[in-house]
């Protein structure tokens, strides 16, 4: 399954629900505001490191570029644009969009 989160973790609690819900093997597309949960320094970091033993965690990188934090990803966090956004639709049976 293909998690998307596209909400801020500062805002909303939508990460921390798809966290809980999450099983080893999924994955998880981080897109639009949900991208801040993926720099380094922010408040959501040590539980996108922590899902990232057990889950595929990736970030939209034109949303990365667009917020001025593609340079503080953090380790294990995959950078996919938008082709590899439509890949991972491709691979995934299902998918998840977080609200």
């Amino acid at each position: 399954m293909l998690h998307i989160i596209n909400k801020s973790p500062f805002e909303t609690n939508t990460l921390d629900t798809c966290l809980r819900m999450a099983q080893p093997g999924h994955a998880l597309l981080l897109i639009e505001d949900g991208v801040y949960a993926a720099t380094k320094g922010s408040a959501a970091e040590e539980r996108v490191r922590e899902a990232c033993t057990t889950l595929k965690v990736y970030a939209l990188q034109p949303d990365m570029d667009a917020r001025g934090v593609t340079g503080k990803v953090i380790d294990g966090v995959t950078l996919v644009d938008y082709g590899g956004f439509v890949d991972l639709a491709e691979q995934h049976d299902t998918s998840h969009s977080w609200l």
